[in-house]
C-alpha cells in the first residue's frame, strides 16, 4: 500500500459510522471511540487522546461541511492495520472551518506512518475537490456508494 493508497479499502477497514451525536469534537471522537473496533494493542482511549489533542493543535475542518480528524503522530502499528472511519454526525457542528461551514462528516485517519499519512490526506483532498463525491457525502452515502465513487474517480 505504500506506492498506491486504497481509500475504499482504507474506508472498507474502518467502517461507516451513521448518526453519531454530539455538540463538540470531543464528544462525537468520545462517541465514535467507543464504537471503533480497533487492533490489538490500541485502545479507545488512546485513539480518542491523540484525535482531542490534534484538534486542540489546529482545527482538521478542511471545508464544505467535512473534517479530516487524525493523530499528529502515527498510533497504528502495522500497515495492515490503517484505516478511515467515514462519520456522519446526527447534527452538523461547529469546528473553526475556513469556509465557517459547520461539519457534517468526518473522515478519522488511522495511519501507521508519516508518508503513508500524507498520501491518505493527498487522495482525500483530491476525491474531496470533486462536487459528485461531495454530492455523495451529502447524501450520506453508504461504503459501497462510496467505493464505486471512489474507483470511478481514481
Amino acid at each position: 500500500m505504500e506506492n498506491e493508497i486504497d481509500i475504499a479499502e482504507l474506508i472498507h477497514r474502518g467502517g461507516i459510522l451513521r448518526d453519531i451525536d454530539g455538540a463538540t469534537p470531543q464528544e462525537v471522537y468520545e462517541k465514535v471511540c467507543a464504537l471503533l473496533d480497533l487492533p490489538d494493542g490500541i485502545t479507545s482511549e488512546q485513539v480518542y487522546n491523540a484525535l482531542c489533542t490534534r484538534e486542540e493543535v489546529l482545527s482538521t475542518a478542511v471545508g464544505n461541511g467535512i473534517a479530516l480528524p487524525h493523530a499528529r503522530a502515527p498510533i497504528i502499528k502495522e500497515e495492515k492495520d490503517q484505516r478511515i472511519i467515514v462519520v456522519y454526525l446526527k447534527k452538523a457542528i461547529e469546528m473553526r472551518a475556513p469556509d465557517e461551514r459547520q461539519v457534517y462528516v468526518m473522515f478519522i485517519l488511522l495511519t501507521y506512518n508519516p508518508q503513508v499519512h500524507l498520501k491518505v490526506l493527498s487522495s482525500l483532498a483530491g476525491l474531496l475537490r470533486n462536487t459528485d463525491f461531495r454530492k455523495a457525502l451529502e447524501d450520506h452515502a453508504d461504503e459501497a456508494a462510496l467505493s464505486d465513487l471512489i474507483k470511478r474517480l481514481a
